[in-house]
């Protein structure tokens, strides 16, 4: 069982001012997704801004289906301590970069062998192989489905636990400077790298960026 507060992520996130009402209120899970919400007593919810929406809008669902506790880089109307009287709040600048950041600490916490795998296809393939090959030997921890995003990766590295003797997580960009986050977030003892392709090349200035020789690659 995971052993952090909001008192505690805040101290390892939070960048701006912050509203604590519960500071030793646990956090077992993370949430990006209203939709996924099932913990809300335990979950923290990430309010991401992207091209295709805006998380800072289920705020107002969230809170009123028991979920307390949220990190937000956006600014909540002057009415917000009558709106949300009981909720956390921590403000950070990016909610992707807080993210990782609380990912890449809760890893480093884990002294095991972790498998970083990337390419630009055959990704989930090769970490399924892997996972069916060395399941009998270790208590092996994979990332879920093909959560290999900038989002996902923390996500799947999140669910590192005390059981766990090795893990397997997927790394894929689709475009440049994407690799050095989620790098950071696995922190990969063995890397591995199933192939180049012309899969989304349009996010890349040329193939030598994208195959890491003009940038940070996995490591």
């Amino acid at each position: 069982m995971k052993d952090y507060t909001i008192a505690k992520i805040s101290g390892i996130i939070s960048q701006l001012a912050q509203s604590i009402s519960t500071p030793d209120a646990r956090i077992e899970h993370l949430l990006t997704d209203s939709r996924s919400l099932m913990f809300p007593e335990t979950s923290l919810f990430f309010a991401i801004t992207t091209k295709r929406g805006d998380g800072h809008k289920y705020i107002p669902a969230l809170y009123a289906a028991g979920v307390r506790k949220f990190c937000k880089s956006k600014k909540i109307s002057a009415g917000a301590s009558q709106l949300y009287p009981d909720a956390n709040f921590l403000q950070v600048s990016d909610s992707t970069a807080a993210l990782q950041q609380l990912a890449s600490f809760h890893r480093n916490r884990y002294d095991i062998p972790v498998i970083g795998i990337t390419g630009s296809r055959g990704k989930t393939t090769v970490k399924e192989w892997l996972y069916q090959l060395l399941q009998c030997d270790e208590e092996v921890l994979r990332s879920p489905r093909s959560f290999n995003s900038q989002i996902g990766v923390p996500l799947s590295v999140w669910e590192l636990d005390e059981p766990d003797t090795l893990a397997i997580f997927e790394a894929g960009i689709s475009t440049s400077g994407e690799m050095q986050p989620i790098s950071n977030v696995i922190n990969p003892d063995i890397a591995v790298l199933t192939n180049l392709g012309a899969e989304h090349e349009e996010g890349f200035p040329s193939l030598a960026v994208k195959s890491g020789r003009e940038d940070t690659p996995i490591r």
